[in-house]
């Protein structure tokens, strides 16, 4: 075990699975450091009212996705050390340690595909017993969150697959809520105009928290997978000094929302992929938000023909090699609110 102090490594100890001695200590400007599982740490601001925000932040749910794990442990340092202030309560979570220390996306089953209540189908699985400890620890969290507070939850990706907009958000279907248009602002102060809507319920960590925790989550997809070490993080900037500006409380003024000033995209329909004779008709390396020539055959299936219509659609996660039962790719097109 590791004696926590203004040095302790929480991205090595997690990778390592080297709990601290204790469970909560101090850091630096006043801050409280609170160990609660592997991977997983609370950080309390000095100034803690019922208007304090409350902020997620999860990293590393696929283990190859490191830019993202190496800014939030940046960010992270800088706190510990009183180089950055915390004004918001704060929750950082790691989320796949076993496939972010073997550099694999999983070892047993796509986590993002295992929350809301998913990893109760495949309880044998590594990622799904630790998606019950990701789902948990949130809800604990924003459980305990005053009235007045804002509830925010961002969860950080990065994709092998290329992309047309490099940077790009993904808004969980909200039921009977509203878009939170302040939050599409936000984005776009941290270099994110690209952003899905979902149509429908899903079994993503984001999906969870905004539908059984109320709060404002988005899945942030910020360019290409890359080992440990070898990302260029100037890429990352957008994202890294925004979180920066949220968790220290500079709230400099946002403009106005205006749908011109952003890419929004609702999905229109899923691939499924219902057997072993399914065929996508797209080469293996298109880029995710391609545009789909109107009549062009995306793919087909047994007697299932799926084709693209008015020449605005793109494509949004194609993956052929799924598992039959499982969307093989997400048909979207452009969208106003």
């Amino acid at each position: 075990m590791n004696q926590p102090s203004l040095s302790y490594d929480f991205l090595t100890a997690t990778l390592q699975d080297q709990p601290p001695v204790a469970r909560e200590w101090p850091l630096a400007n006043g801050v409280t450091a609170r160990w609660r599982e592997r991977g997983i740490l609370e950080l309390v601001p000095p100034q803690l009212d019922d208007h304090t925000d409350r902020v997620l932040i999860s990293c590393g749910v696929h283990g190859n996705e490191t830019a993202p794990i190496e800014v939030a442990n940046g960010i992270l340092r800088d706190i510990e050390q009183g180089r950055l202030p915390l004004a918001v309560h704060l929750l950082l979570m790691f989320g796949n340690p076993d496939a972010m220390q073997a550099g694999e996306r999983y070892l047993d089953y796509d986590m993002n595909r295992l929350f809301n209540g998913q990893h109760a189908k495949h309880p044998a699985t590594r990622e799904a017993q630790r998606a019950a400890v990701l789902e948990n620890a949130a809800a604990a969290f924003f459980e305990q969150a005053p009235n007045g507070c804002q509830r925010l939850h961002y969860d950080l990706h990065t994709a092998i697959r290329g992309s047309v907009f490099e940077r790009f958000a993904i808004y969980p279907y909200l039921h009977e809520r509203d878009y939170n248009r302040e939050q599409l602002c936000w984005l776009e102060s941290a270099d994110i105009t690209t952003v899905l809507l979902h149509s429908q319920p899903a079994a993503t960590f984001t999906y969870y928290t905004s539908r059984h925790c109320q709060t404002d989550a988005l899945t942030l997809e910020l360019g290409k997978a890359r080992p440990f070490g070898q990302n260029d993080l100037s890429r990352f900037e957008g994202i890294n000094q925004a979180l920066r500006r949220l968790l220290s409380g500079q709230r400099d003024p946002l403009p106005a929302f205006a749908n011109e000033r952003f890419q929004l995209f609702r999905a229109k329909y899923d691939l499924v992929k219902h057997s072993d004779q399914f065929r996508l008709y797209l080469h293996d390396q298109v880029e995710n938000f391609t545009l789909l020539e109107d009549g062009f055959v995306i793919a087909e299936d047994q007697d299932v023909r799926y084709q693209a219509h008015g020449g605005n659609e793109r494509i949004l996660f194609p993956n052929p090699k799924v598992g039959n039962g499982l969307r093989a790719g997400i048909v979207i097109e452009p969208v106003a609110i």
